[in-house]
């Protein structure tokens, strides 16, 4: 059996956004805080969890990270997370 996952959101200091998957979301958002995360963040920190997901496996989470990344622009996101935040 999988363990769950989730397809994350986090805002950066600079302001753009960065998605990820993890099965663990409040870790992952310490690592990346911490400078251990993406090379994407390092230089954007501290970054801030905008939004989550969760998947029954990971790679249904990586799945819906790959399609949140490469075919939504960034207001088309912003309006996914503020539309599904609260679902």
């Amino acid at each position: 059996m999988e363990t769950k996952a989730y397809m994350y959101v986090v805002q950066c200091a600079d302001g753009t956004l960065y998605t990820g998957y993890t099965t663990d979301v409040d870790r992952r958002i310490k690592t990346h805080n911490r400078g251990k995360g993406a090379k994407y963040t390092r230089n954007r920190l501290p970054v801030n969890l905008l939004y989550q997901e969760e998947f029954p496996s990971k790679r249904e989470a990586m799945s819906a990270e790959a399609l949140f990344k490469k075919r939504l622009t960034r207001q088309e996101k912003l309006d996914y997370i503020k539309e599904h935040r609260n679902s």
